[in-house]
């Protein structure tokens, strides 16, 4: 599964409770949630720190009944994560779960920034030497504020994260614990983009790594009540528009969103591929759109181009 996936993969990530979903394994095998998505267990501001040891093993116990059970039945088994604390912790798991390395496909790095980017990057490729782990850093961290010295700080972590940047399956970010350094919360019929501030720092991010890496979109906190699906199809819409690629997300009523909006319209399934199949010695670097309706130009819409395909690939086209 880690030799083929990619960034694109992960698509709606499921967030649960290192230490409170003891019967996810029977949810998998019985298929009972929406498909696809990819599963993370959190092992971070989800758990208090007087029990993260008790987490982790429960977290092996869930780990090894998924395992078995891989071997027993055929079901989807997602891409799975786990959310670390520490470079610390990340070491000593990634050791202590290694037998479940043929369900496990990597770990994410919360709160990654400049304190703690360096750490991480040893402890990536210390684990490389014996292990093919992906790694997913979010970057969610209240020191990314102050304006001045964020984008020169996002440039350094770009720096470091290059180095290792064949282990590392996408970026995240943060929404939730940005909003709350602003003391901010969205309601259902506005998207994380009307936080101003929030946004800036979002787009920082994106600008940063988006030429380079997928970058997801972050978590939307409405699963239910009027008005939460259409809330998320308009924030997924704008993460789409802004180059956010995939969304956190927290129930299982999330995911078909997700999967819908992940999906390409046949308008832009069709000019993409044209895009990507152009003749390039032709001597003609431009053309009408398969409709006739807009232009397609070979040099500034390659990038563009791959993007769709890719998403296409993985959740299909629609009208």
């Amino acid at each position: 599964m880690r030799n083929t996936l990619t960034g694109y993969d992960v698509g709606a990530l499921l967030y649960c409770p290192a230490n409170a979903h003891t019967s996810i394994a029977d949810s998998l095998v019985g298929q009972r949630f929406p498909t696809p998505f990819s599963l993370a267990f959190c092992l971070e501001d989800t758990v208090s720190a007087d029990s993260v040891a008790e987490a982790e093993r429960i977290l092996q116990n869930t780990l090894e009944r998924i395992s078995a059970a891989s071997r027993q039945h055929t079901f989807f088994l997602p891409p799975i994560f786990v959310r670390v604390r520490s470079p610390q912790q990340l070491l000593r798991l990634a050791e202590t779960y290694a037998p479940y390395a043929g369900i496990l496909a990597g770990f994410i790095l919360p709160k990654f920034f400049l304190d703690n980017c360096g750490p991480y990057v040893a402890a990536i490729r210390s684990i490389s030497q014996t292990a093919s782990y992906v790694y997913m850093p979010i970057f969610e961290s209240a020191a990314m504020i102050p304006p001045a010295a964020r984008q020169t700080a996002l440039a350094e972590i770009r720096e470091q994260l290059d180095t290792v940047s064949g282990s590392i399956l996408n970026v995240r970010v943060g929404g939730n614990d940005l909003s709350h350094a602003f003391g901010l919360r969205r309601p259902v019929d506005r998207t994380i983009y009307d936080l101003r501030p929030v946004a800036d720092i979002l787009i920082d991010i994106v600008t940063t790594f988006g030429d380079r890496y997928v970058v997801s979109g972050p978590v939307w906190e409405y699963y239910s009540g009027e008005g939460w699906d259409t809330g998320l199809r308009r924030e997924l819409e704008m993460d789409l528009l802004n180059g956010f690629i995939g969304k956190t997300v927290i129930h299982p009523n999330q995911i078909p969103v997700v999967n819908e909006m992940l999906r390409v319209s046949v308008r832009d399934y069709a000019d993409a591929r044209a895009v990507l199949n152009w003749d390039a010695g032709s001597g003609r670097l431009v053309a009408a759109s398969a409709g006739a309706d807009r232009m397609n130009e070979y040099n500034t819409h390659f990038n563009w181009a791959r993007k769709i395909v890719l998403r296409a690939e993985r959740y299909g086209t629609r009208p």
